[in-house]
């Protein structure tokens, strides 16, 4: 897929172009914790990826972007964004992402003894791309709790989160280089989705997972 043209908006959109990238540290209190509800909670660090203009532009023209399709009912629809999986034997897109997983690993390591493995990405082209309601139940997420942690890059979006079952929604406005990690039981006893927004810009983010998570 050639996305020369969809890339050439970010230099200019976030921060001076020959800033240099750097994953900025999770402790020391720069990471922020949420608890929820039934052993759920979400750890918020902003600014995580700092100069990461270049990674999202990296990512946007040379991750072997897909489209996919859903049943719904009794039509087949296009899934509302693009994306591309790297299990934990694939060579990350960008050595950044390498980095990443090695300091989300060390860092909740007590929490997670076993890391962070998989790399998970969506493309969301602009605002009219999206995820619905969803927790991330297929595999030991289902029955065990676990971590999701999603890197945002790119245009702000929102991310919302609420009780399975329903339920008042938390937003979360995650900007570029943000990260959100959700943790405990929140995949099992809390949903999550990315809305429709109009008048945005590209956004990609990647979820880090442990083996046997999706």
């Amino acid at each position: 897929m050639s996305t020369n043209a969809q890339s050439s908006w970010q230099a200019t959109l976030f921060e001076e172009v020959g800033g240099e990238a750097c994953v900025n540290p999770l402790g020391s209190g720069a990471t922020r914790r949420r608890e929820l509800t039934d052993g759920a909670w979400v750890d918020l660090r902003p600014g995580w990826i700092s100069g990461a203009d270049e990674l999202l532009a990296t990512l946007v023209d040379e991750v072997p972007w897909r489209a996919e399709q859903r049943q719904m009912y009794d039509r087949v629809l296009p899934v509302p964004r693009l994306v591309c999986t790297y299990d934990e034997t694939a060579t990350l897109p960008h050595p950044l992402l390498d980095t990443a997983r090695s300091d989300l690993t060390a860092h909740y390591r007590t929490e997670l003894p076993e890391g962070f493995a998989t790399a998970g990405c969506c493309f969301y082209r602009d605002g009219s791309d999206s995820v619905a309601w969803h927790g991330d139940t297929i595999g030991r997420g289902k029955t065990e709790d676990t971590m999701v942690a999603i890197l945002s890059l790119g245009a702000p979006r929102p991310l919302l989160l609420r009780p399975r079952g329903g339920g008042s929604s938390l937003k979360f406005v995650l900007g570029h280089g943000d990260l959100l990690i959700m943790g405990g039981s929140c995949q099992r006893t809390w949903e999550h989705a990315v809305p429709k927004t109009s008048g945005v810009g590209p956004r990609v983010s990647v979820q880090f997972r442990p083996l046997g998570v999706w």
